[in-house]
């Protein structure tokens, strides 16, 4: 069979190649599964570069999100229950850039039928990360402001739909003007243009400040790091939360301690896996059923910009990290033609 492998760290378009490689075997407690697609996420990338929370061992296969049809299992009541059945593929240790994978059956998901290809192989990471911030961490009321940066990516899109759907106000930092251009179009009333790397962090505090006027801010969620999040610890209302879920700025939050002293704010990280393995077997099936639910409403829909066979991989990571591309990039696992 065919997967995708790199064998030393590096950018994805220069390391990444397509490999022949033996069909893998479910062990015990493991299924294998034929996959279908899986997204090109942030994350499989900085995976890739070596800039990941936790290193793979190398040669390794990216490709934390999927979805495919279980073919075989191990052996185990999970894996007879999901034989023939189409799963999500939550593969914590990377790998789902192949043709098959066997992975333990604790890490797939089966998936509604009424779900599209698309929905159902991006259905995961991304819907996940935004319902589980808003909703299961800071409890987000109608109302009650959230700010969040990187708000043109897929999960700062959610996010919008959720505010709108909930009934509470987003307040969005992009950094070109055409991306709030576009979230505004998507129903966003409130958004900043700020690039760390130009603008001094004092023009996007008095952004903040005109818009919410009064108001605290009591929530706030940042993918980037570095500088735009150390401005907005800066304006952190009393006794609010700030929660970090990426470091795409790859450079570190600076801050003096007075600044989370003086208001009781506090600073948190998130990370979908830990947070996944925590949670029970029925608070799991809730989250399903709710994100399935929300999908297919449109809330937590996935814009879908292009899909690549195996063989074009390296045109695939290149497309995911455009300029002012548009939509999710997919991997198909089968057949080129």
């Amino acid at each position: 069979m065919r997967e995708i492998r790199f064998e030393q760290f590096g950018e994805p378009a220069d390391v990444l190649k397509i490999c022949e490689v033996e069909e893998p075997i479910a062990k015990a407690g493991e299924v294998l599964v034929r996959m279908q697609a899986s997204p090109v996420n942030p994350s499989d990338l900085l995976n890739i570069r070596g800039g990941y929370s936790t290193r793979p061992t190398l040669p390794a296969t990216p490709g934390f999100e999927g979805v495919g049809t279980v073919e075989a299992s191990g052996g185990g009541l999970r894996g007879a229950l999901f034989k023939g059945k189409r799963v999500i593929v939550l593969n914590r240790q990377t790998g789902n850039w192949a043709e098959k994978v066997a992975v333990s059956s604790q890490f797939v998901i089966p998936v509604s039928a009424k779900l599209s290809l698309e929905e159902a192989a991006t259905f995961f990471v991304n819907p996940a990360t935004a319902y589980i911030l808003v909703k299961q961490l800071l409890r987000i009321q109608k109302k009650q402001w959230l700010l969040q940066t990187a708000a043109a990516s897929s999960v700062g899109k959610m996010i919008i739909r959720l505010g709108n759907h909930y009934g509470f106000p987003t307040l969005n930092v992009v950094r070109r003007h055409e991306q709030a251009d576009q979230l505004k179009q998507l129903g966003a009333k409130h958004v900043i243009v700020f690039n760390a790397e130009h603008d001094n962090e004092r023009i996007l505090i008095d952004q903040i400040r005109k818009i919410i006027g009064n108001a605290p801010l009591q929530y706030a969620i940042d993918p980037v790091g570095g500088t735009t999040a150390s401005s907005i610890i800066k304006v952190l209302g009393e006794r609010a939360r700030l929660i970090l879920y990426g470091s795409l700025e790859n450079a570190p939050v600076d801050f003096l301690s007075r600044e989370l002293i003086r208001n009781g704010a506090s600073v948190e990280g998130f990370w979908l896996a830990r947070q996944m393995e925590a949670m029970s077997l029925l608070t799991k099936i809730k989250l399903i059923s709710t994100l399935t639910r929300l999908i297919r409403t449109g809330v937590l829909a996935t814009e879908i910009g292009a899909m690549f066979p195996l063989n074009q991989i390296a045109q695939a990571v290149t497309e995911a990290e455009r300029t002012g591309r548009s939509g999710k990039v997919l991997l198909s696992l089968q057949d080129d033609a």
